[in-house]
């Protein structure tokens, strides 16, 4: 059986931006048969999660690759892009070698 990677789709309060991520990153992960398990929270919520990837809004993700290099972090542009969420999903199971 083939890891399952796992998501944390987060922004900084964890309402609204984040909630669209979430189900754009779903529906891009069910489509292409990715194996990446998602869920939903906040920047707070980092300090918990034990997962391999972190997707959220690119203007977050330089700082949280400073706080947390041990998580690899997908920054999106566009929230509503499957053609973006779907290149760096790929770049990321690509450095994984599950692509």
């Amino acid at each position: 059986m083939a890891k399952v990677y796992h998501a944390l789709v987060c922004c900084r309060a964890g309402m609204g931006s984040s909630t669209l991520l979430k189900i754009k990153a779903d529906q891009v992960i069910s489509e292409n048969h990715y194996p990446i398990e998602t869920e939903h929270g906040n920047l707070d919520s980092l300090t918990y999660f034990k997962g391999d990837l972190v997707i959220t809004m690119s203007d977050l993700t330089e700082d949280l690759a400073k706080d947390h290099p041990e998580l690899y972090c997908v920054g999106i542009t566009n929230i509503v892009s499957k053609p973006e969420m779907k290149e760096k999903l790929e770049a990321f199971l690509k450095s994984k070698g599950a692509l």
